[in-house]
């Protein structure tokens, strides 16, 4: 069960929307940017930290994205 609402498309900002919707069209799980657009602030610095960190270093970004996964799993999270 999700602990932040999820924004529908109609409540998200028209920049958030479009990326909802790219992400969603690509077969990809938005959740977390919905989550995120509760607040527009926070959204925008978030992605500022999580891109570089997620596609650079010396791990892949296929791997990284499958750990985060495992861990979302084991905490009974699914997004």
């Amino acid at each position: 069960m999700a602990r932040i609402r999820l924004l529908e498309d109609d409540e998200l900002p028209e920049k958030t929307r479009a990326q909802v919707q790219a992400t969603e069209a690509a077969g990809a799980d938005a959740s977390v940017l919905r989550g995120l657009a509760q607040h527009s602030g926070f959204f925008d610095r978030y992605f500022e930290f999580y891109y570089p960190a997620h596609n650079g270093g010396l791990v892949e970004p296929s791997l990284k994205e499958l750990v985060r996964l495992k861990i979302a799993r084991l905490n009974d999270c699914f997004t």
